[in-house]
Order: C-alpha cells, then sequence, then structure tokens
C-alpha cells in the first residue's frame, strides 16, 4: 500500500501528478489523512496550527519554496513536526527580478508600455525622461544569498553597493551601514531581500522612505511585511520617493486600489521566482526530502528551526 501524503495545496498539476503517482495523495479533510505522516506545502500556504492538529501524525513537512513564515513554528515544534524548504534554488531567479523591477521603475518601462498600448505614440509628446540606472548606488537590506545575487547583477550596471545586516560582513568588500536609514540616507535605490516575520516587520518606515528621498527608488522582493505598505503608498503617492518595483505585498494578493493607479509603481503577482526551471529544481528538492522521510534517510533541507 502506498505511503500517504496530504497535499495543502498550491502545487502545480504536474507536481501533483507526480506526486500522486508514488503516493496516495490526500486533501487535508479526508478522513484518511489522520493516518499520513507527511505534508506537502508551499511557501504561500505552509501550514497552520490547526491543520498541524489534524494530522496526528505527521512528523514532516515537504515546503515547495523557501519562505516558511507562514509555518506555525511552535505547533510544530510541539507536536514533532519537521519542516523541509528549498533553499538556495530560487535565488538567481529571484535577484533577476528585482533588478528587473529596478530597470522597469527607473526607465518608466510599464508606463511607456502604456503609453504606446493606448496608441497615445502619435505626436511628438512622451511621457517624460527617464532616469539612468548604470551608476546609481544601491543599497540591500539583507545581504543574504539573494542578496549576494543582485549585488553580483548590480556590478554589471557599475552600482556601487551598500548592505545593512543585523551585523556586519567580513567577507565581503561592500559598505555596511548600521541602519536601515543610514543606508537609504545613501542610496538612489534600496533593495529589500531580508527574511519576512515579526524581527523585520516594517524594517522600512516613513523615516526611511525619507531618508531615501524623492529621487529614490524602492524594491522588494522579500516580503510584503518588510515595508510599511501605508507609509509606501503615501511616499510614493506625495512623490515623496521617485517610485516603487513590488513583487510582493503585506497582505498578498489584496493590497490597497490605490496601488493599481500610481504610475511611478510596478507590480508583480509574487513571481520572482517563478521560473519554469526553478519550480522544477524546488519539485524535486521537495519530492526528495519526501522519498527520504520514507525511507528513514536524513532529510535534504530541514529548515533550522525545526531541525531533527
Amino acid at each position: 500500500m502506498a505511503e500517504r501524503v496530504v497535499n495543502l495545496g498550491g502545487l502545480r498539476d504536474v507536481f501533483v501528478a507526480q506526486l500522486a503517482a508514488s503516493y496516495e495523495l490526500l486533501a487535508i479533510d479526508d478522513p484518511r489523512a489522520a493516518e499520513a505522516t507527511a505534508a506537502v506545502t508551499t511557501g504561500g500556504i505552509g501550514i497552520s496550527a490547526q491543520q498541524i492538529a489534524a494530522l496526528p501524525r505527521l512528523r514532516v513537512v515537504a515546503g515547495f519554496g523557501v519562505g516558511y513564515d507562514r509555518v506555525d513554528i511552535p505547533a510544530a515544534r510541539a507536536h514533532g513536526v519537521v519542516v523541509t524548504n528549498t533553499p538556495g534554488l530560487t535565488d538567481r531567479c529571484v535577484a533577476d527580478h528585482a533588478m528587473a523591477l529596478f530597470l522597469a521603475v527607473a526607465r518608466r518601462v510599464a508606463e511607456g508600455d502604456r503609453f504606446v498600448r493606448a496608441g497615445k505614440w502619435t505626436s511628438a509628446r512622451l511621457p517624460g525622461l527617464a532616469h539612468r540606472a548604470t551608476g546609481r548606488k544601491i543599497g540591500i537590506l539583507g545581504l543574504g544569498r539573494i542578496g549576494m545575487q543582485i549585488a553580483k547583477r548590480a556590478a554589471a550596471f557599475d552600482m556601487p553597493v551598500g548592505y545593512h545586516n543585523r551585523s556586519e560582513r567580513g567577507d565581503v568588500p561592500h559598505r555596511y551601514f548600521p541602519s536601515v536609514q543610514a543606508l537609504a540616507e545613501w542610496a538612489d535605490v534600496l533593495v529589500v531581500a531580508s527574511p519576512g516575520g515579526a524581527a523585520t516587520r516594517h524594517l522600512v518606515d516613513a523615516a526611511a522612505l525619507a531618508a531615501l528621498g524623492p529621487h529614490g527608488v524602492v524594491v522588494n522582493i522579500a516580503r510584503g511585511s518588510v515595508i510599511d505598505e501605508t507609509a509606501l503608498l503615501a511616499a510614493l503617492q506625495a512623490g515623496a520617493i521617485a517610485g516603487a518595483g513590488l513583487d510582493v505585498f503585506d497582505d498578498e494578493p489584496r493590497m490597497s486600489p490605490a496601488f493599481h493607479v500610481l504610475d511611478n509603481a510596478v507590480l508583480t503577482p509574487h513571481i520572482a521566482g517563478s521560473t519554469a526551471e526553478t519550480w522544477a529544481d524546488c519539485e524535486a528538492m521537495a519530492f526528495e526530502n519526501l522519498r527520504r522521510h520514507f525511507a528513514g534517510e536524513a532529510l535534504l533541507t530541514p529548515i533550522p528551526e525545526l531541525a531533527p
């Protein structure tokens, strides 16, 4: 009899088919789910305390994606559940998207696209001058794996790199700033690449946005909670910053409709890591974690908070 795995949702059809070919794949409301020792989820869905309680034999959750801020860590720890994720696989794609958002804002790509599609390119009047990307100072909030990939790409644009972490790194040549405020005062573009969660909530607040200034651009490819969205919307509306490129939102997919009408904001639906190649790699890693669980082998990528 095939091992039982609970599908908590959010998976591609091709991955669901792969799982179903190897395991008895169940929805959480299936009565047989109570016997399952494994579940699979995505970073955007995670697993709640109620779901963990509904799966008394659960021992491992194979996560698809890097983030696990929607995993109830205390509940998982209390029930002896190990959660895995797929670190390192999305880094390059997310960094690519961060630069794409910056370029789209600085060079007014989306605004120019709307201008052409609306049939306005019939006269000498253009939507306005963009700003040079090359040579602008880039401040990276969170110089981890993704942050380092962003810095690598910024070098191709001759952009000086500064960063803020909880502590200074001794293995990088980039300039360290002791606070978000100091980094924003120095930077022309502030890229948020830090983890989500309570510790980083609203690190980029109204004061940081004011420090970035009317020529500054903010890019967020991390978690929406890191930026105070109310303060960000007010800064964009008032021209207190030049623009924003946003792939994540605090209560996504919900957001204030006021974002929709801003010409100085480029919005994407949390797709920075969503390429066909990356998703296939993540699915393979999640599947390998499940295989190892059922084979009694060490899991490949348990998250540190719940590592056995």
